[in-house]
């Protein structure tokens, strides 16, 4: 069981799935704000140009006003509500800046985790005579063919 549920939390924090369950959530809170937009603020509009279109009676006789309730009644829609629509934009940066401050949580959490690698240990040096760069195991440059034990040797009784 401890291997099958270290294998889950690897999967879980791998960077792939956290940037797919992020999408669906904002995808989720967008949602709201197209249906808002729809619903509240173009809906209306389009009730208000079939009326108009459709030659409806929509003058109200007590006031001599547009009203436009038998439309909207018949369209089912409401009167454009400005501030649903707000709201769902509200709401929408809410919820994205609570995910946001959650993955920059785990971002964080995850740097932690990672164990430092360790520094490679170096496969070349530099002759002390010519500055060429060779192989670590060289005894003899193979740029200007100086033996290099005795030039480690003088340096060393330095």
């Amino acid at each position: 069981m401890g291997k099958f549920a270290s294998e889950f939390k690897e999967f879980v924090l791998r960077g792939n799935v956290l940037d797919l369950a992020v999408g669906v959530i904002i995808g989720g809170a967008f949602n709201s704000i197209v249906t808002s937009l729809c619903n509240d603020v173009i809906m209306p509009g389009v009730a208000w140009i079939v009326a108009n279109a459709s030659g409806m009676d929509i003058v109200n006789p007590e006031t001599n006003q547009p009203d436009f309730s038998k439309v909207l009644s018949s369209l089912n829609v409401g009167p454009i509500n400005l501030g649903n629509f707000f709201s769902a934009i509200i709401s929408f940066l809410l919820l994205a800046f609570i995910i946001f401050l959650f993955v920059k949580g785990i971002n964080k959490l995850m740097k932690l985790r990672k164990k430092p690698e360790p520094e490679a240990e170096p496969t070349t040096k530099k002759c002390p005579f010519c500055m060429s760069e060779i192989a670590i195991e060289a005894t003899r440059c193979p740029h200007c063919t100086s033996v290099l034990e005795l030039a480690e040797e003088a340096v060393k009784e330095k």
